[in-house]
């Protein structure tokens, strides 16, 4: 631990001059080209009645379409049996593993409430009106088939390790799974693909990002522009990075021991925040919840109408709760159990949690303060949307905000070391020497977030995140039947 944390301050003694304007300049210079063809191809739309579409969003939908339909509309039949589980009901102790249900949850949980649920709900209102928060609803409920599916495979395809750790995820049932079916070398082929985008992806979406805003919410709070603070993030950076460093060097049995009480006590502070400053406009819920159903079918509106409501609604939702993405997958797959269904039913609580609940929360709370047309087109963005609509409820509410978001930034960052970790070590094999080199790495990224604007390596990594759908979505539809099969037959027992 303590040659990390040397390390560690090794690389970010430079921090001064690394934070320099011409720095990220020609960061961004350079990786702009990238970044600019890889989201052009990943985010490729069609044309749809004026209104262009991306594809993967597209693919994102149909995959939690067919799952809803295919797992015969399973979340509302087995919410309780979920609830059951996460609850320890159908533990057992013995089974290979290295968290239990809860722990697997909170952490998977940690990875995905995170600035979606507070900038990207902001974005997604301003871009797509208040009918976007509609959509997300709507993509929420499909995403708990997608996530369900995923991660009842990564269970069922998993690495026990020979000291007892395990291995798992899109990579290991890709290649697992399609072998069985008979598509070894695609499978193999896919699972490496997935390996090498999520490491591009945690570095930025799942870490340099949420540290970016972590510090931009924290200088809001001590004074803005004035605040002793706005120059120095290569400090908050470096705190940031050795409290990360603290957790995820414990692998996910030390991650999972932070995050179940972590997510809980903070998930609680901002709905209960949330709830307040509903209950103080409580007159104008009913005006809110109107402009959320009438913009989501409205043939005229912000950014194209419904389906203008209804793209922002999804590609948020997706950027929140990850369905279809395969991430969680990985750390559900650390989970004490020898039934994979088990693991599945409790995933599909995250998007439950994350979309129903903490983005709804979030756009009822713009939408009743300070959400118009008018704002939306030239007023604050993203975070500091939501800033200053718990700004005008009450005002303290900026500082519990800044708490919430650094709480969001910080669980995120740690879920997905591991993540980033378990994509590295399919990609180049098991080892201590190998894990400490890639979460020096990682820690470092979270430092340089805070401290220079990297606004093209960001929006690489944000679109490498989603790329992460194509091959997950494609090895869950062959092995779709496998999914059906390990929960019908957990219920049937269950319930026999």
């Amino acid at each position: 631990m303590r040659s990390l944390f040397a390390a560690l301050t090794a690389v970010l003694a430079l921090a001064p001059s690394v934070a320099r304007a011409g720095f990220d300049e020609a960061v961004n210079d350079a990786v702009e080209p990238i970044a600019n063809a890889v989201s052009s191809f990943i985010f490729m739309s069609v044309d749809v009645a004026g209104t262009s579409v991306p594809l993967i969003v597209l693919w994102l939908v149909v995959g939690g379409l067919y799952f809803t339909v295919y797992l015969r509309f399973l979340p509302f039949r087995a919410l309780k049996v979920a609830i059951d589980v996460v609850r320890g009901k159908h533990d057992h102790p013995g089974d290979a593993g290295e968290v239990n249900h809860f722990q697997a949850l909170t952490t998977a949980l940690s990875g995905t409430v995170g600035i979606g649920n507070i900038g990207g709900v902001a974005v997604a209102v301003t871009a797509g009106g208040p009918g976007a928060i509609f959509w997300m609803l709507v993509a929420g409920v499909l995403g708990m088939s997608s996530k369900l599916a995923e991660c009842t495979l990564g269970v069922k395809y998993r690495k026990i390790n020979e000291d007892g750790s395990v291995s798992g995820g899109p990579m290991y049932y890709l290649e697992r799974g399609l072998k069985d079916k008979g598509f070894g070398p695609l499978g193999r082929a896919l699972g490496l693909f997935y390996g090498g985008t999520i490491i591009i992806g945690c570095l930025g979406g799942g870490n340099m990002f949420q540290s970016n805003q972590a510090f931009e919410q924290f200088v809001i709070v001590t004074g803005g522009d004035t605040s002793w603070f706005a120059d120095k993030g290569w400090l908050f950076g470096l705190v940031l990075a050795a409290a990360v460093a603290s957790v995820i060097i414990g692998g996910i049995r030390g991650i999972a021991r932070v995050t179940e009480k972590l997510v809980p006590f903070m998930a609680i502070l901002y709905v209960v925040t949330g709830l307040v400053i509903l209950a103080i406009n409580f007159a104008e819920i009913p005006a809110a919840v109107g402009a959320i159903v009438g913009g989501a079918f409205a043939p005229k509106a912000v950014a194209g109408g419904a389906l203008g409501a209804l793209i922002q609604g999804f590609r948020r939702a997706a950027f929140s709760n990850e369905a279809g993405l395969g991430s969680a997958a990985i750390a559900h797959s650390a989970v004490k159990t020898d039934r994979p269904a088990t693991e599945g039913l409790v995933a599909m609580l995250e998007p439950f949690i994350d979309t129903l609940i903490i983005c709804t929360i979030t756009g009822l709370v713009i939408t009743t303060t300070v959400y118009s047309p008018e704002t939306a087109a030239g007023g604050p963005q993203g975070v500091a949307l939501t800033s200053a609509a718990f700004e005008s409820a009450f005002d303290i509410a900026p500082a519990i905000l800044a708490v919430a978001v650094m709480l969001f930034a910080f669980s995120t960052a740690i879920s997905w070391s591991y993540y980033g970790l378990k994509g590295f070590t399919y990609l180049f094999g098991e080892g201590r020497k190998k894990a400490i080199g890639f979460q020096l790495v990682f820690c470092a990224f979270t430092a340089l977030g805070c401290m220079v604007q990297l606004e093209a390596v960001i929006n690489l990594s944000d679109a490498m995140i989603f790329v992460l759908a194509i091959p997950n979505l494609a090895g869950m539809y062959l092995l779709a039947r496998v999914v059906r099969d390990e929960v019908d037959g957990f219920l049937t027992d269950v319930r026999g």
